[in-house]
């Protein structure tokens, strides 16, 4: 990532997390319109999510690192490579830029900018279904950063994709996306009442990811040893 200045990452972090959630939002819109099979509907949600993730991870990674999400941002605050006083403000650009999404998917199918869902999602399975999701976004992105960093867009867009389907909850699996999806009485919606149960799993799942990474990822001795050898020859 080059040093863009701070201004520029939290706007880029804001745009990607509004193109973000106004796909995920406008997408289920258009599934609700067209058909009324659940199965289908949730297909027409995923693979444009998991495609729009790739293409903004690609594009915007470079400027902001590309978290849209303040679980991930979080986690990067935890390994030490996000100062806590930009976290802050990259977990409020996320918000924002989220909320801007739902209002933008409104905007284009004429329903109200905002809508509180009354959609239900609640309960331990959804909530451990959260978890799981979280968990699994974070290790497949700190895996990605050390083994193939160039695949990232592809391995987050693809994971996403499948943990629609594999999830009970379908993957919200973003405390930033979860709250803009509360404003949208739609096909992606979730009540308001729902959000600290998803959002408390969310950051549960995301940081137990990071913890496991940590130690399955970390150098072993014997490669340190090899690499200081190297380094002193």
């Amino acid at each position: 990532m080059d040093n863009f200045a701070l201004s520029r990452r939290l706007a880029a972090e804001a745009l990607g997390t509004g193109i973000l959630v106004a796909t995920v939002v406008g997408s289920g819109i258009m599934a609700e319109t067209l058909t009324k099979d659940v199965a289908l509907a949730l297909l027409c949600n995923s693979l444009p999510t998991g495609a729009i993730l790739v293409v903004l991870i690609t594009v915007l990674g470079p400027v902001s690192g590309a978290h849209f999400n303040p679980a991930v941002t979080l986690v990067f605050t935890g390994k030490r490579e996000l100062p806590a006083n930009e976290a802050a403000l990259y977990v409020i650009a996320q918000i924002a830029g989220g909320i801007a999404g739902t209002v933008a998917a409104h905007l284009m199918f004429a329903l109200p900018l905002l809508d509180l869902s009354t959609k239900i999602r609640t309960g331990r399975p959804q909530w451990f279904a959260e978890a799981v999701a979280a968990f699994g976004l974070v290790a497949t992105i700190l895996a990605g950063i050390r083994f193939q960093r160039t695949a990232v867009p592809w391995l987050v867009g693809l994971y996403i994709t499948a943990a629609y389907w594999f999830t009970a909850s379908t993957s919200f699996a973003n405390p930033a996306v979860a709250i803009a999806r509360s404003l949208t009485n739609t096909f992606s919606g979730i009540r308001p009442a729902d959000l600290p149960g998803f959002i408390l799993a969310e950051l549960c799942g995301a940081f137990a990811g990071m913890l496991l990474m940590n130690w399955l990822l970390g150098r072993s001795r014997a490669s340190a040893s090899v690499a200081i050898t190297e380094t002193t020859r």
